[in-house]
């Protein structure tokens, strides 16, 4: 899967900016990751590739989609902001106008909320690509969510239920979870089996 990634960087962000590409792989091969691995930036790709005909900027997408969790510390709540900064450091060097990195930048502290305005169509691609997993098939979405309470293992239990609680509830609340994708009915009820189960 990383050699594949590697052809997928390469051909987004050209041949000499393979090292930066291969720093974005290592970070997402972290070992304290369960869920927010190379196999979830893998799957987002490929969601924005679905949904590509709806972006405006396709490719700005994209490279939003590989450094929107390249920081991922569970026991941090800045780690959006981490990772569009760290875009803001290294995409310049790969010839991208300061324009195309403040877009990439935008879009990574966008998947804080998940929560494009309106006529933000690559928000829109982003947020529903980065939350397709929701709308998975129950025994995939399982898997999802067993792997996010193995990063949250530092969490006692009691906190974790209420905590993760909270947060599908706040989706629940939402008028849409997904503004693109067809995949609203699937992942009310996953959140809603997933809320039954803790």
């Amino acid at each position: 899967m990383r050699e594949k990634l590697m052809a997928r960087w390469r051909s987004l962000a050209g041949p000499e900016a393979e090292p930066l590409g291969r720093e974005l792989i290592t970070r997402y091969d972290e070992p304290h990751r369960r869920y927010h691995t190379v196999t979830h930036l893998e799957a987002v790709l490929t969601h924005i590739d679905t949904l590509a005909s709806h972006a405006e900027h396709p490719d700005l997408v994209r490279l939003a989609a590989w450094f929107h969790d390249a920081v991922y510390d569970p026991r941090r709540g800045d780690n959006e902001e981490r990772s569009a900064i760290l875009a803001e450091r290294a995409l310049p060097e790969t010839g991208l106008s300061p324009e195309a990195v403040a877009t990439v930048a935008r879009l990574v502290r966008l998947t804080v909320t998940h929560a494009p305005a309106p006529g933000d169509a690559d928000g829109a691609v982003l947020s529903d690509a980065d939350l397709a997993i929701l709308g998975a098939v129950p025994e995939v979405y399982a898997a999802y969510a067993a792997a996010v309470r193995e990063e949250y293992a530092f969490v006692p239990d009691d906190a974790f239920r209420s905590g993760r609680a909270a947060v599908l509830r706040s989706l629940l609340d939402l008028p849409a979870i997904f503004h693109i994708a067809d995949l609203e009915e699937a992942a009310r009820a996953n959140i809603m089996a997933e809320l039954e189960r803790l």
